[in-house]
């Protein structure tokens, strides 16, 4: 898929796949062009070249009704009522109106906010408010999940409702893929991951597969004329955080660590 606006191209050529019963996160910094990549994907906005594809064919309004979608901006109707939003959440997209109320009540229970059900959306706290969001998305049983940084501002025990939440609906048949700039929870939480940078795709493939292939990397810092002991209180400063200075040998010091993103590094106290 390829996306300009105006002069600034945000999407080049940029394809990747995402399967059934998968766990796909999408990573990039911000800028990288997630966003409208998914936007894309649910049809919010057309790519200038490409075509997005399910099940092998291209995707119409039909099959984007199948879709659950939780965008950046959150957007529910405040004034509303937790379980009468979800129930005409589901229907808007074609569930009947007992089922519908069924299967709102039911996402409420897992998302643990039974007390809340009766409460309007504004009266809840942000990170139950972003739960009632991920209900919203998935309240029709998509067979596609598409969450544009969904974790972004969840407390802890947030994290751990929508990670398992995620989990199940991928067990269960599900396609999902998530955006976000968090590598470390991405490595936890997916089976496979999409590494997008200034709108190219920079890596693809299972978790596994990337970790073996950009297995463990040696980053040495070499400092002139050091002193002895320089090292000592001292870390490489990266784009992904810093890695303590150790290691023999004069000014030189190494440290063995994860594979980062290409880390610009540069000593620091």
């Amino acid at each position: 898929m390829t996306r300009r606006y105006g002069e600034v191209v945000a999407l080049e050529d940029l394809g990747f796949q995402v399967h059934r019963g998968q766990l796909h996160g999408f990573v990039g910094p911000n800028g990288a062009g997630k966003t409208t990549t998914m936007r894309i994907v649910i049809g919010v906005v057309e790519p200038d070249a490409g075509t997005v594809l399910w099940d092998g064919a291209p995707v119409g309004a039909d099959t984007r009704s199948d879709f659950g979608y939780m965008p950046e901006e959150r957007g529910l109707y405040p004034k509303m009522r937790v379980a009468n939003q979800l129930t005409y959440m589901a229907q808007l997209h074609g569930v009947a109106a007992q089922p519908a109320r069924a299967a709102a009540d039911a996402w409420i229970e897992r998302l643990g906010l039974s007390d809340r059900a009766d409460t309007r959306l504004e009266e809840l706290s942000l990170g139950n408010q972003q739960r009632i969001q991920l209900g919203a998305a998935l309240v029709h049983e998509p067979s596609l999940l598409v969450l544009d940084e969904p974790f972004s501002g969840l407390d802890p025990g947030g994290v751990d409702v929508l990670s398992a939440v995620l989990a199940e609906r991928a067990a269960q048949g599900a396609a999902v893929v998530f955006s976000s700039h968090q590598l470390e929870l991405v490595e936890r939480v997916c089976d496979a991951v999409s590494i997008i940078n200034h709108g190219r795709l920079v890596a693809s493939g299972g978790v596994a597969e990337l970790t073996a292939r950009h297995g463990g990397q040696t980053l040495e810092v070499e400092v002139e004329d050091a002193p002895k002991g320089w090292w000592r209180g001292r870390h490489v400063q990266g784009r992904r955080g810093r890695a303590r200075a150790a290691g023999r040998g004069g000014g030189r010091r190494r440290r063995r660590r994860r594979p980062r993103r290409q880390d610009r590094a540069q000593t620091g106290t």
